[in-house]
């Protein structure tokens, strides 16, 4: 460890004791939350510093209907369904997409969303539908290439909509009133297109300190020990120690497309439920490229593993530990919700880079879902 982040800490760790209380901090994104681990910044924090994970992993916050229906196209013999890696375990009402491409269905990993149109492309007598997942990050892609597939006019081709704002489900948190926050660490690769000021309406509206940081160790660092200098001082406000990439505006030429392409909608999140102007659809000239309309799927309502705390988990509401299922019935091999499957998702990370013993399982406050009727 450099001597400047050694430094970091020291000043850290006077910060909590000068605010004088146990301080919590949201990490939104999931990646963050692997780096907090990985790097052993989370093992040397003082044990009045909280850093709680948010609902920032894309495959963990996917909401089962959309599970479900990625899992009924899947079952159409010519449908080839074109997905990241880490959707293939998710666990839906079906099994999964690993395990129906067990039993024969037509599933490929694809790296990005052009691999998932060059795949229509060399495929032209299938339809390749493209699971679209994830946040303003993975966003711009998808629209890049169903504005290609439009202009090259791929018919084949179409999209299973779930990418995600952001910004809409940090204001959901905040004003549910459950999730007791002090401040919010930004993700650095949802900023840079999206940039730094994006984040004003949460500071604004509620008052809570928002600061833009980078994965590396010292990055991590600073934006801790940025939150924690506007809670001594009694401030709220937005700060950015990742001008490096992040700027204020964002990536111009991405945020235009996605204008082009895409037109906000209210979208269904795990646990969170329905969020408003929280997700992508579609644009009307680009309608005829939505999976959901091509092949006239209806959304069913969620319904989770009635012992699973995903929910609580995404919500900073419940950690790992607090769950019975975790590390017993839920394991990286055998995964019961979302959180134990992607790279991104806290009990995975939990799984592999904690090392004292979880608490043991206490179950949890869980919102009360309506029966689902299918």
């Amino acid at each position: 460890m450099t001597e400047s982040e050694s430094t970091l800490i020291d000043q850290i760790r006077a910060l909590t004791r000068r605010i004088g209380r146990r301080v919590q901090y949201m990490e939104v994104c999931g990646t963050h939350t692997v780096c907090l681990f990985r790097s052993g910044v989370r093992s040397l924090l003082p044990p009045e510093l909280r850093m709680i994970s948010g609902p920032g992993c894309p495959v963990c916050v996917t909401a089962q209907r959309h599970i479900d229906a990625a899992l009924e196209l899947a079952t159409d013999r010519r449908v080839i369904i074109a997905t990241y890696g880490d959707m293939l375990r998710v666990p839906g009402r079906r099994g999964s997409l690993e395990s129906m491409r067990a039993a024969g269905a037509r599933v490929e990993v694809v790296m990005s969303a052009r691999d998932a149109l060059a795949l229509a492309r060399s495929h032209p007598a299938e339809e390749v539908v493209f699971l679209a997942v994830g946040f303003e990050t993975t966003a711009p892609a998808t629209a890049a290439v169903v504005a290609e597939a439009d202009r090259d006019a791929v018919g084949n081709f179409s999209v299973l909509m779930c990418h995600k704002r952001i910004v809409p489900a940090m204001l959901a948190l905040l004003g549910d009133g459950r999730s007791a926050l002090d401040g919010f660490l930004c993700p650095g690769h949802v900023s840079v297109i999206i940039g730094s000021s994006a984040y004003r309406p949460v500071v604004a509206r509620h008052r809570v300190p928002c600061v833009v940081a980078g994965f590396e160790p010292r990055q991590l660092l600073l934006g801790i020990r940025r939150l924690l200098q506007q809670t001594a001082s009694g401030l709220a406000r937005l700060d950015n120690v990742y001008p490096v990439c992040v700027s204020p505006a964002g990536n111009g030429a991405a945020l235009k497309l996605m204008r082009e392409v895409f037109r906000h909608e209210d979208a269904a999140w795990r646990a969170l439920g329905v969020i408003g102007a929280s997700g992508f659809a579609l644009s009307e000239r680009y309608a005829s490229f939505d999976a959901v309309r091509r092949f006239g799927i209806v959304l069913g309502c969620d319904e989770d593993h009635p012992g699973c705390l995903c929910g609580e988990v995404i919500q900073g509401l419940a950690e790992p530990g607090d769950c019975p299922l975790f590390d017993r019935a839920c394991t990286p091999m055998r995964p019961v919700g979302p959180c134990m499957v992607s790279s991104e998702g806290t009990c995975a990370a939990w799984h592999r880079y904690r090392r004292t013993p979880p608490r043991p399982g206490r179950g949890g406050r869980r919102r009360k879902e309506p029966s689902c009727p299918w």
